[in-house]
């Protein structure tokens, strides 16, 4: 089964821009897809992930914030 991590940033958001570059290589690794949202695009993505970004979702659902932890997304990657 394929996974899919969403990155909730922002525009000049230097822990966001880390954040894609360690998301895009663990998910290449994995054959994982992965997208960003930017949360200052819509009112209710600022309100629910505007004060914590970067945020990690995987299919969905909230994974993490702030920093990428390597074990433990490859961790829900792989399952």
């Amino acid at each position: 089964m394929s996974h899919h991590v969403t990155l909730m940033s922002r525009v000049s958001c230097h822990a966001c821009e880390e954040a894609a570059v360690e998301i895009e290589r663990i998910c290449a690794d994995l054959g994982a897809t992965w997208s960003v949202e930017d949360v200052d695009s819509d009112p209710e993505l600022r309100a629910e992930y505007g004060d914590r970004v970067p945020v990690f979702l995987v299919d969905g659902a909230e994974h993490g914030y702030w920093k990428v932890e390597e074990d433990r997304l490859r961790a829900a990657l792989s399952a």
